[in-house]
């Protein structure tokens, strides 16, 4: 006769890093780290950001890069699954927050199929970040009354969806990884009919070192951002005025890159 152990379920929960910088953790989000018995965390998670968990906990690391896949989503789903299912308390620690661009629905769903309690807890992610080290609100009365985050990175067989109908009168538009659609997407801009001297602000390593902005516009910022050496982690923000599409856009006469810290 076999005899098996029986383990108690554990819980896996997705726990938003935010941006790099540790002060920027919620609480929950600090509890939930000590807590836990096991990290699951990506590459962009700030090495501070680790040190607030617990000293038992076992740190994985699973990173991705373009490329790069010796973690490809659906081990992830498989490592951390299993995990929880022998009775450890998971966290699977994601860069900014889980809920945005951060593959949380395939990670929820894998947990879920099996019985498993799932916790979200949410970060700050890149754009509310950048914006606050720029002192530029997302949105302003009378000017911008619509926020839309999109990606530039789709799937293998995704066809990407482009920006032309994101380009509206009183909204600022902030790309995610996409940096290296930038020359595409400038081109899908300039046929929405957005001035070429409409302002673009790039923030790489936002809250982390080597913080960058670089300030340029439509028709200049895949050329500024190449010269600038800006290639991954930035967040692009293209604001489009109530007034823009009729009357033309601020006008930068040249890019001005700055670094911060």
């Amino acid at each position: 006769m076999i005899h098996t152990t029986a383990f108690p379920k554990g819980r896996i929960t997705l726990v938003g890093a935010g941006p790099g910088s540790a002060d920027l953790l919620t609480l929950r989000a600090v509890a939930r780290l000590q807590a836990a018995d096991v990290i699951f965390f990506d590459r962009l998670v700030d090495a501070d950001v680790l040190a607030m968990a617990g000293d038992r906990a076992e740190r994985v690391f699973v990173g991705k890069e373009v490329g790069h896949h010796a973690w490809p989503q659906s081990r992830i789903n498989a490592e951390i699954v299993r995990a929880a299912l022998s009775g450890q308390n998971v966290v699977r620690l994601k860069s900014g927050d889980p809920s945005v661009f951060g593959r949380a629905a395939e990670e929820i769903a894998a947990a879920r199929a099996v019985g498993l309690e799932v916790e979200v807890v949410p970060g700050i992610t890149a754009a509310s970040a950048a914006a606050a080290r720029l002192c530029h609100p997302l949105t302003e009365r009378g000017v911008t009354d619509r926020l839309v985050l999109a990606t530039g990175t789709c799937g293998a067989e995704e066809e990407w969806s482009g920006l032309s109908g994101l380009v509206q009168p009183g909204t600022t538009i902030v790309l995610y990884m996409a940096m290296r659609r930038l020359p595409v997407a400038g081109a899908e801009l300039r046929r929405a009919g957005l001035p070429l001297d409409t302002s673009v602000t790039i923030c790489a390593q936002v809250e982390k070192r080597g913080e960058t902005h670089l300030h340029t516009t439509v028709a200049e910022m895949a050329a500024d951002a190449a010269l600038a050496g800006i290639r991954d982690c930035a967040v692009v923000f293209i604001r489009v005025p109530k007034k823009a599409l009729a009357k033309g856009a601020r006008v930068v006469d040249r890019p001005e890159v700055t670094a911060v810290g």
